[in-house]
């Protein structure tokens, strides 16, 4: 991997800080896809079944009557 400075006079210290972030990302890329991890499942606040507790009305000719009334 080679990483050029197009632009501006960075320190030692910067340049080091800059190539450490990208070490990282790639090491963490490189673990991911080695691992074929999973995409972990959505938390419980993100779900749709916590917004809706109960079962949504199915469409029918009386369908109205009961979209508003709770269970």
């Amino acid at each position: 991997m080679t990483i050029k400075v197009l632009r501006g006079n960075p320190t030692p210290e910067e340049l080091a800080a800059a190539l450490a972030v990208v070490r990282a990302r790639a090491a963490a890329a490189a673990s991911v896809a080695a691992a074929g991890a999973q995409p972990s499942p959505p938390d419980a606040w993100s779900a749709p079944e916590r917004l809706v507790p109960r079962p949504l009305p199915q469409p029918g000719p009386m369908s109205w009557t009961r979209a508003h009334w709770p269970a």
